[in-house]
């Protein structure tokens, strides 16, 4: 198949996913799927039935977003997979069509594996954090360790792995897409389940976030959009991040 836009490192493909993906026959080490949820009456807000299990043809770990209504309703088309956590975006503001319920400023996204734990690629993120342990002294804790962490063993690098709730700005009034997620909620999903210089699939590309992130994290990746003129937003922003400017 010809992509809709492509260079060195990501690839981006006009069409359904459904006949896009089979016919391209990946091989990638991470999807990272933003489906239609299906919870408003919007034209374009459509589960696509049966999706979860082409991905799993594609790869063997997944992150998706969606909404605890979404996931409980199409839980039979996650058959395939297996569950490993779920991370909670919490957004700086959010938007709600019902006046009647908690205005939702979140979204869930899952991490789901197929196969053996173990050969599946995961390495959690970490960020800097003040230092409460002295270098190379285990300090007993309340609640036992099950880890079994033994004494002069642990080292206080001054880092800590990343929170499962991450808040990160949204990108309303920014956005080019109308689900579009930002680059500081995707790049972290991806380091942690992809390796360097790994694949990552976007079967719902929209405006090529994922594929933006996934670049800039030292990633390659391929994504798959059905709808042209988001092909055409995805083009040009992943073009200008090319641009020779020397």
């Amino acid at each position: 198949m010809t992509p809709y836009y492509e260079d060195e490192t990501v690839a981006l493909y006009h069409g359904d996913m459904r006949e896009v993906l089979p016919a391209l026959n990946l091989q990638a080490d991470l999807v990272v799927a933003d489906p239609p949820y299906a919870e408003t009456s919007l034209a374009w807000d459509r589960w696509p039935d049966g999706w979860p299990a082409l991905a799993a043809t594609a790869a063997s770990s997944m992150w998706c977003f969606g909404s605890m209504r979404m996931f409980l309703q199409q839980r039979d088309d996650f058959a395939d997979w297996k569950l490993s956590q779920d991370i909670i975006w919490e957004k700086h503001n959010g938007s709600g069509f019902a006046a009647d319920r908690f205005k939702r400023v979140h979204e869930i996204a899952t991490h789901w594996y197929r196969g053996d734990w173990r050969d599946v690629h995961h390495e959690a993120p970490r960020e800097r954090g003040n230092p409460t342990k002295r270098t190379g002294v285990a300090v007993r804790a309340t609640t036992p360790h099950t880890g079994k962490i033994a004494p002069n063993q642990y080292v206080d690098d001054g880092t800590r792995i990343l929170r499962s709730v991450q808040r990160v700005r949204s990108m309303h009034g920014r956005s080019l897409h109308p689900t579009e997620k930002p680059l500081g909620i995707l790049a972290p999903l991806i380091t942690y389940a992809c390796p360097p210089d790994g694949l990552v699939v976007d079967p719902f590309a929209g405006s090529g976030s994922t594929l933006d992130a996934a670049r800039q994290s030292g990633r390659r990746a391929v994504g798959i959009e059905a709808d042209e003129k988001y092909c055409e937003a995805a083009a040009r922003r992943l073009s200008a991040l090319v641009l020779d400017i020397a």
